[in-house]
């Protein structure tokens, strides 16, 4: 397949634009553009059969402990799952919907700042610049650097009796949220905590200790970087409203029916995955590019990178093996069509192909139309013997069309969802376990021993 070009296999068969395509409601997936034929997409499914995937999706949705490395389960598709919820999660969301309810209608508070980092704060950022705020004159916030202009910036033209902070740390020992927190306390000047805070933890008691009586929980069985569903979408639900925060959970829920009983061959999260490791792992991909075809979804990339390359950045199977063949790939972006005036440039000529999903939301024709010519431009390139040698364009690049139907809450949850079963289904094709990320606590470690010698 290597030395078989996409125009090739276009003129090889007619009907291949109408024939790899995969969709559920909402959401349409366009494969045609990726370097594969019939026979590799049956050997990519096999390929899913050997690892077991329908094994391991299986105990995903039983809540089975496959997050090996911690000895939990991966409980993010409970949070969704309506009436079928476990009962701690339907009393959390009820006790979402009530603060929420409260805090849009009562008039006190006019400035919800977020504080959290990572997982804590790139999902609900990412719902909230996506869909913006609905019924509601609350403006929404985010503080998640420990460098305190980003605090700062989240606190222009605030005024401390009618703010409300939302402390969002697992552990509520996380040092970049907990900075931000005390700076904020210091910024109330004495006000009562209780009026300006509510926290979203596993960690009550400290959250308590810190002087804040409204705690909302974040499961164990939750990691960051999947619990925007959870109460870690406080000020995203506040933003939003229910009826759309409901409808986004709606939207995850339809992709979790999808991935869970769908065929492999009509599995959009399953067919994402395969096309992935096809690129990295045979193709010889390093990088991969997503590129949003909406303003509203210029976030997507950035949620994506570390729902991507914490989760599948892992160097050891689940049996803690040295890995002799290539994980998750580098995963970088930016919306379009302004990456067509920076990036693009290498994407068509440069010396190295990188396989890119464009994202299109049906926002505006000529959105539509500059995705559909990147994406047949990287496809087919020219190659005209007449140019000179530096305008012509290799070609043969590969890419996926993600398309959504409308950019409203329930398809942006169906777009998150899709793209978290796709990153469960490598984890299981590679054998490595997504869900835990030791990676991340080295550094944080060390940070801490350097600040207490300097100290």
């Amino acid at each position: 397949m290597r030395s078989i070009a996409l125009a090739h296999l276009f003129a090889q068969d007619p009907q291949r634009a109408q024939r790899c395509v995969a969709s559920v409601e909402g959401v349409r997936l366009d494969y045609s553009r990726q370097r594969v034929d019939g026979q590799v997409v049956q050997q990519l499914l096999l390929l899913a059969e050997e690892r077991g995937l329908a094994e391991w999706r299986a105990a995903l949705f039983a809540g089975e402990p496959i997050n090996t490395t911690e000895q939990r389960a991966v409980g993010h598709t409970a949070l969704r799952a309506a009436e079928a919820a476990p009962a701690p999660v339907r009393t959390t969301l009820a006790q979402m919907h009530r603060l929420a309810q409260r805090l849009r209608g009562e008039g006190r508070v006019r400035r919800i700042v977020h504080l959290g980092t990572g997982g804590s704060a790139l999902g609900p950022q990412l719902i909230v610049d996506a869909l913006g705020t609905h019924d509601t004159d609350l403006e929404i916030a985010f503080a998640a650097n420990i460098d305190a202009l980003d605090l700062e910036r989240a606190l222009t033209g605030a005024q401390p009796e009618t703010t409300l902070f939302v402390v969002v740390s697992k552990t509520f020992t996380t040092a970049e949220t907990l900075a931000n927190a005390r700076t904020a306390l210091r910024w109330l000047g004495g006000r009562d905590s209780a009026r300006h805070f509510i926290a979203v933890t596993g960690n009550e008691a400290a959250a308590r200790a810190f002087g804040i009586d409204e705690v909302l929980p974040l499961p164990e069985a939750v990691g960051g970087r999947f619990s925007l569903w959870s109460a870690a979408g406080l000020s995203a639900l506040c933003a939003i409203g229910a009826a759309r925060f409901d409808a986004l959970l709606a939207g995850a829920r339809d992709i979790d029916r999808h991935f869970a009983a769908a065929p492999f061959g009509e599995n959009l999260p399953v067919l994402m995955a395969l096309l992935g490791v096809w690129n990295v792992n045979f193709l010889g991909a390093a990088t991969h590019a997503v590129l949003p075809y909406a303003h509203a979804l210029r976030l997507l990339p950035a949620y994506l990178q570390q729902l991507e390359m914490e989760s599948n950045g892992k160097c050891v199977d689940r049996e803690d093996r040295a890995l002799d063949y290539a994980t998750a790939p580098v995963l970088w972006g930016a919306e379009g069509t302004l990456g067509q005036h920076s990036f693009h440039q290498l994407l068509h000529q440069g010396t190295q192909a990188v396989p890119a999903d464009f994202v299109v939301a049906a926002v505006s024709a000529e959105l539509d139309t500059n995705a559909e010519a990147q994406a047949q431009a990287l496809a087919f390139g020219t190659t005209d013997a007449s140019l000179p040698p530096h305008r012509r364009h290799p070609g043969n690049r590969p890419s996926s069309t993600i398309r959504i139907e409308r950019l409203d809450a329930r398809n942006l949850g169906r777009l998150l969802a899709l793209y978290e079963h796709k990153v469960f289904a490598q984890g299981v094709i590679w054998n490595i376990n997504s869900f835990d990320q030791w990676g991340v606590e080295l550094g944080k470690a060390l940070a801490r021993r350097i600040l207490a010698k300097g100290a």
